[in-house]
């Protein structure tokens, strides 16, 4: 008899955790290795939040706080939703989680029974169905193409839904493609989840700060009103504040709901960190104008990968309206021999002998649940990726 868990079996390990790891060893090895494989920033926090974490600090703010967060963190929270997206929320309905990963399991680890099922559009983010399968759910993955830049339609979410259908996870601009649903293209999927009330609707807006091209961003409840009462508002400050490290996730929805995941986390990790908590009050609450001079930089690197990687025969990359990644296509140049041997049968095929033969490292599509594709993350400098294009364009020429 086996001593771990049978729901350990339903799960992987994340691969993009698993990508950068690797790089990171080769790196360790002294081999030149461009790691495009993490979702995160390369610029440091700003200052006036670091100032705020020294401060708690000195204050003496390092003890146990509320299991949830500290009232300053919800107001800040609310006072953001207000601000930002038109949602009226108290501090009653927001929740404090380490991360906006923790945020999430813990919504499904409060909600969902055995068969319950949670509609997934595919790419997704990898931690999605693996999180859904450890509260005991059913992932349903509804695939969504590049001819609609990746984004879900209308049919293919009402197809998608059943009677045993609870959540839908949402998210926008996504993670791993960079699409971002406008106003109208979100306000026909809120549509159909109108016809199945049902069905609750998980957002991840982690990436709502980084848009481009003058795309607006958009969450559900904001929307489609009639769908507040069953919306959970998922957010956090890792990703436009370059707080990745700080872990402070926050979501904001119904009153009881929110009280069931507060009871989840009363009995795994308790409280968030009280530095990041207060660190994150001065997110929130202080200055934002260092964000439209990142995604300027953002743009601007999006523009430069975009544009080599659709200089290579066989690959597609459609333009992202958000977020830092790009998801290409590979169809083109499945089937071929690298340089080095390498028969490329899939994309994770690609990605390995990418890694090997010319030091990137890139996240495979089927991570995602779409090939055959492939992630970059462009949040690292323009030498970097303008270098890791030209081995990628290299490697591409060298297939046959």
């Amino acid at each position: 008899m086996s001593f771990l868990s049978d729901t350990l079996a339903r799960v992987k390990p994340s691969p993009t955790i698993a990508m950068t790891n690797l790089a990171a060893d080769l790196k360790a090895q002294g081999k030149d290795v461009i790691a495009l494989s993490a979702g995160e920033p390369d610029f440091d926090t700003p200052d006036n939040i670091k100032a705020a974490a020294i401060a708690a600090i000195n204050e003496g703010k390092t003890k146990y706080t509320q299991v949830d967060g500290i009232p300053e963190l919800k107001a800040a929270v609310c006072a953001k939703l207000k601000r930002d997206n038109g949602l009226d929320y108290t501090p009653a309905q927001v929740t404090v989680g380490t991360g906006g990963k923790q945020v999430l399991y813990n919504a499904l680890m409060a909600t969902l029974n055995p068969g319950d099922e949670v509609v997934i559009p595919a790419p997704y983010w990898v931690s999605y169905p693996d999180m859904v399968k450890l509260a005991g759910g059913e992932p349903v993955i509804a695939e969504a193409s590049i001819q609609t830049n990746y984004k879900l339609t209308p049919d293919q979410l009402e197809a998608a839904i059943t009677p045993k259908t609870k959540w839908l996870i949402f998210n926008s601009p996504s993670n791993p493609t960079g699409a971002g649903y406008t106003w109208d293209e979100l306000k026909a999927l809120t549509d159909v989840l109108m016809r199945h009330p049902h069905v609750w609707v998980m957002t991840d807006d982690m990436y709502e700060h980084l848009a481009y091209d003058g795309f607006e961003f958009c969450t559900p409840a904001q929307v489609e009103p009639g769908l507040y009462d069953r919306t959970l508002t998922v957010n956090g400050v890792s990703k436009a504040y370059a707080m990745t490290g700080w872990r402070i996730g926050y979501a904001a929805g119904p009153e009881a709901l929110i009280g069931a995941i507060r009871k989840i986390q009363s009995q795994s990790t308790s409280n968030p960190s009280s530095i990041g908590q207060w660190a994150a009050v001065e997110a929130l609450n202080g200055p934002q104008d260092f964000i439209a001079p990142n995604n300027a930089l953002f743009k601007r690197r999006r523009d430069l990968v975009v544009s080599m990687l659709n200089e290579i025969e066989g690959m597609t990359c459609p333009v992202p309206e958000g977020a830092f990644y790009v998801y290409p296509s590979i169809g083109g140049l499945i089937g071929k021999t690298s340089a080095g041997g390498k028969k490329i049968d899939n994309d994770e095929d690609f990605a390995t002998a990418l890694l090997e033969e010319t030091g990137v490292a890139v996240v495979f599509g089927a991570a995602f649940g779409l090939s055959p594709n492939f992630r970059i993350s462009y949040a690292t400098s323009d030498e970097e990726l303008t270098d890791a294009c030209t081995r990628i364009q290299t490697f591409c020429a060298g297939l046959s």
